[in-house]
């Protein structure tokens, strides 16, 4: 049983996106069924109203393919990171309700900046600037640095470089 937990805890983010996943999908399946529903409905106000709800579930499975492939991207270049011993250590203070003191954050911020500035090509600076946003609370920064890093990451073929 313990050995359960732990596993869950360990996966606990990979949980929560499969259950998240699983009710997208879920919801973009019942939406298409209504959207053909109303297309085969003799009334062109039905009809009409099915097409546009036929765009609701292709607009949601284009954006949950992307943020897939997005999540997938992000952890390939976190374990090339790991095991090259470059991932920022996570060893920030935190309040008692387990949030990073932005404070402590905002004083590492400069030196991932620094490293972004002296290697814009790099996608390892770029992933670790990522990090020191996110750290920080910035968390629209954080997503573009981290999109930044993925184009990077893709330019060289899969992270070799």
């Amino acid at each position: 049983m313990r050995a359960l937990i732990d596993a869950v805890s360990r996966n606990r983010a990979k949980i929560g996106v499969v259950l998240v996943t699983l009710l997208l999908v879920f919801w973009l399946a019942v939406s298409f069924q209504r959207s053909i529903l109303l297309l085969t409905d003799p009334n062109p106000v039905a009809k009409a109203l099915g097409l546009g709800y036929l765009l609701l579930p292709l607009i949601g499975a284009w954006a949950l393919v992307r943020e897939l492939i997005f999540g997938a991207q992000t952890q390939r270049m976190a374990r090339v990171l790991e095991r090259e011993g470059g991932l920022p250590v996570d060893d920030l203070p935190r309040t008692p309700a387990g949030r990073i003191v932005r404070s402590a954050a905002d004083e590492l911020f400069p030196r991932y900046q620094a490293e972004v500035e002296s290697a814009p090509e790099d996608w390892r600076s770029w992933f670790r600037l990522s990090c020191a946003y996110d750290a920080a609370g910035d968390r629209k920064r954080a997503r573009r640095a981290m999109r930044d890093a993925v184009k990077l990451f893709r330019g060289t073929a899969g992270g070799a470089g």
